[in-house]
């Protein structure tokens, strides 16, 4: 199977866990076809002062490869610079967030997997 770009969905969350501004996720796969051991594979897009506030994962991991730009990365509350190339994990039992302080778009893969 194919799927076209234009073919994903997507969604616009505000103030998502908390963060500032706006973000833009293109949901690539489904749930269902993560053999619901998952319910995130998809690209995220954050817009300069735009964020994911900082939250903790329990049960599962997320992991963001940093397709484009820069940001900060939370990393259980020590703050890391993070730019095209990076990848950032976060284990069930820890807490991170994003947010793009630079002047252009960060983009990035997100995957949450289940335990």
């Amino acid at each position: 199977m194919i799927r076209k770009p234009e073919e994903c969905l997507e969604e616009i969350r505000n103030a998502m866990r908390g963060g500032p501004g706006s973000v833009k996720i293109k949901n690539l796969v489904s749930k269902e076809e993560l053999y619901n051991k998952g319910r995130l594979f998809g690209q995220t897009t954050l817009e300069p002062g735009c964020g994911i506030g900082v939250h903790e994962h329990n049960g599962e991991a997320e992991i963001f490869f940093i397709e484009e730009g820069e940001a900060i990365y939370n990393d259980n509350g020590e703050e890391v610079p993070v730019k095209a190339g990076d990848i950032a994990i976060c284990r069930s039992g820890e807490s991170h967030g994003i947010i793009n302080n630079s002047d252009k778009t960060c983009r990035f893969i997100a995957l949450i997997i289940s335990e």
